[in-house]
């Protein structure tokens, strides 16, 4: 896919996800869940990655035999993709030691990168302090996963329709404020 091959090569993700109801404006699964939209998306990153390691797998086995190193590498390989196997973004796996830091490095799996998720939401979203609105609870829920390398994920809002212009106002939280309310 040349869409997933393109994001391989940024360093981070900004993952827009929508968050205001318009009957003008039609969502491809028929209704506004954020929370299933994030689901959805890490999904196909996490499947995107297992084939990259399956991929890789399938060349470290044939030298593995008779290399201690690339034998030390195909374990962890197995290992990530247990990880992700089971649901889980590579970015909260916890590495073990310096060569599993390396490798991770080699990899380039989205799931890795750091993602800031963007919220579009409603000026009435953000002039009620996003208490109408279910997406200001995501770390609550657990839907943006916790890690040492992300450990403070960004999270940022933007006003629908004013997203359509994007200009800076007033009316955008700073991020800080935009983090308390995700936080509550």
């Amino acid at each position: 896919n040349q869409f997933l091959a393109n994001i391989r090569e940024v360093d981070a993700i900004v993952h827009v996800v929508r968050c205001f109801e318009d009957p003008n404006v039609i969502h491809v699964d028929g209704s506004i869940d954020p929370l299933r939209d994030i689901e959805t998306i890490n999904l196909e990153l996490i499947f995107s990655d297992i084939e990259i390691l399956e991929r890789r797998i399938a060349k470290v086995t044939k030298t593995a035999r008779m290399d201690k190193e690339a034998a030390k590498e195909l374990d962890f390989l197995q290992k990530v993709k247990k990880h992700l196997e089971d649901g889980n973004m590579a970015i909260t796996m916890e590495l073990e030691s310096e060569d599993e830091e390396g490798w991770m490095g080699t990899y380039n799996l989205l799931t890795w990168k750091p993602v800031i998720y963007a919220a579009n939401v409603s000026e009435d979203d953000l002039a009620d302090d996003g208490e109408s609105n279910q997406t200001f609870f995501l770390y609550s829920v657990g839907v943006i996963p916790y890690s040492p390398r992300n450990a403070e994920v960004n999270l940022l809002g933007f006003v629908y329709p004013i997203s359509v212009a994007i200009s800076p106002t007033d009316k955008f939280p700073s991020r800080n404020n935009f983090s308390a309310i995700c936080k509550r």
